[in-house]
């Protein structure tokens, strides 16, 4: 299709528009992000409780917005962006890897307490988080040796794709384990909360891009490229909810009280169902 001159002055002008909104939309996400994980990194030192994985799922979170600035910024030279570009796809690994440990870590604390409070210690937690830093490194190798285009979009849905089922079983188990557990139920409704949170943020947010890679009659989808590409930017953010459900205080009330709804509309239920008997 051939424009004339006007209707390329019309589509740049739409371009520079939509790309103003864009950088303003990231720099504000940025801005806002960067205050709320200094609040909860220095919340997390006040209360002197060392929550490795949620420190370095933070950390990778950070790593992602910093590219995302870059990006922001557009330098000129190509190399610039395809440096950037692979360490926020190393960032964004590092995060699926670590919203596994912090899902891991709630489930061993309901279905294996003891088991949980005997191991607890310094060395598995750093051993984990120098495996999960590593693993994004064998994933990139194929970026870095150009190998083919398709070929790392497999790779890289393959591997947002082995979390998910992994997510569902550790939810259905904490579940399962919940009426044997002698976890206060304070904590127990924290536990499932992160859980749920981890599991429908990361359908959302990444099953376009599974999608994306897998099918191939959609993967010059533009729709389903611009979803995947714009929901995996909000990964991080979508983390912050992560950090307030594990932190204890007003979340704890609001848990409480959906509780207490659910027990008492159950409550009416059965009354209701004996008297009708």
């Amino acid at each position: 299709m051939i424009l004339n001159s006007n209707e390329k002055a019309t589509h740049l002008d739409q371009d520079k528009i939509f790309t103003h909104d864009f950088n303003v939309t990231h720099t504000n996400m940025f801005t806002t992000a960067l205050f709320t994980f200094t609040n909860v990194f220095l919340q997390v030192r006040n209360d002197h409780v060392a929550p490795i994985y949620v420190i370095n799922l933070l950390i990778s979170d950070l790593i992602q917005f910093c590219c995302m600035i870059v990006e922001v910024a557009e330098p000129e030279d190509w190399k610039i962006n395809e440096a950037f570009f692979s360490i926020y796809y190393f960032g964004l690994m590092a995060s699926v890897g670590f919203m596994v440990c912090v899902a891991l870590e709630r489930y061993l604390v309901i279905a294996c307490p003891l088991w949980y409070r005997f191991h607890r210690t310094i060395k598995i937690p750093i051993a984990v988080c120098v495996m999960v830093w590593a693993l994004p490194l064998v994933f990139l190798l194929p970026l870095i040796y150009d190998v083919d285009y398709d070929i790392l979009k497999i790779i890289w849905a393959v591997f947002f794709l082995l979390p998910l089922p992994l997510f569902i079983f550790v939810l259905g188990g904490t579940l399962k384990a919940l009426s044997a557990s002698r976890v206060p139920s304070d904590e127990k409704r924290r536990i499932i909360a992160v859980l749920v949170v981890v599991l429908i943020t990361y359908v959302l947010l990444f099953l376009p891009s599974i999608i994306w890679g897998l099918a191939e009659e959609h993967s010059y989808n533009d729709t389903l490229i611009d979803l995947s590409f714009t929901f995996i930017k909000f990964s991080p953010l979508a983390d912050l909810f992560l950090y307030v459900f594990i932190r204890k205080g007003a979340v704890d009330k609001i848990l409480a009280s959906l509780c207490c709804c659910t027990m008492e509309s159950n409550d009416i239920r059965e009354g209701l169902y004996q008297k009708l008997s």
